[in-house]
């Protein structure tokens, strides 16, 4: 039997962002059955061909659920020095998504038979944001839809094919994929705590009025 781990992902409401404790969603379920399950998705040790496929389409509007209302000034804000900042968290799961199509890519089409899969999926954490939120989440979008249409259409034999990682061993692209989807996962959950986190911005209230001569 497997375990089972659920994940709750809905927006927060932005007026209780920022509360200590706050949980409560901003809607309490998707528009459709489809959304629905992923919005409830559980995640389990092996993920079935639909569930990978639907987890890893969900990733850039889940991301995008949880950032969007971000400035420049929150996406650099950095919790503590072990902490990564959120820009950094959506530039690595950006950076990451045209590293593991490519891979996906090779393996499929031209036969490639060894792939970095933890290069691909991990390329580093150490970059910021070199673009706006909204391109960098649209790219991101943009690629997981190209990975997206290419596994709707692979049978049994496709999942199957084996690559070769230098340092971990042979896998077959499924496996490889429930990698990519639980790690990008594990992030998402890392965006929507440090998001639900951040400190309040300062009110200073009013600037008093300039005195005579600017005194």
């Amino acid at each position: 039997m497997r375990r089972r781990g659920r994940w709750e992902n809905a927006p927060l409401d932005p007026a209780r962002r920022n509360q200590p404790g706050a949980c409560a969603p901003l809607y309490p379920a998707r528009r459709n059955r489809t959304a629905g399950k992923l919005f409830l998705m559980e995640l389990q040790e092996e993920m079935s061909t639909s569930d990978v496929v639907l987890l890893l389409g969900s990733v850039p509007e889940r991301t995008a659920d949880l950032v969007y209302w971000l400035d420049e000034a929150r996406l650099r804000y950095r919790h503590g020095p072990a902490f990564p900042t959120l820009g950094s968290l959506i530039a690595h799961l950006a950076d990451a998504a045209p590293k593991v199509d490519a891979l996906l890519r090779h393996a499929h089409l031209d036969g490639q038979t060894t792939a970095d899969v933890r290069a691909a999926i991990d390329p580093g954490h150490d970059q910021e944001l070199t673009q706006p939120l909204q391109e960098a989440l649209e790219d991101f979008a943009r690629v997981r839809r190209r990975t997206v249409d290419l596994l709707h259409g692979w049978g049994k034999a496709e999942w199957e094919r084996a690559v070769t990682d230098p340092r971990g061993g042979e896998m077959n692209l499924l496996e490889v994929c429930r990698l990519v989807a639980k790690h990008e996962m594990a992030h998402v959950a890392q965006v929507r705590n440090l998001s639900a986190l951040l400190p309040e911005p300062r009110d200073l209230g009013p600037i008093p009025p300039a005195g005579v001569n600017g005194q």
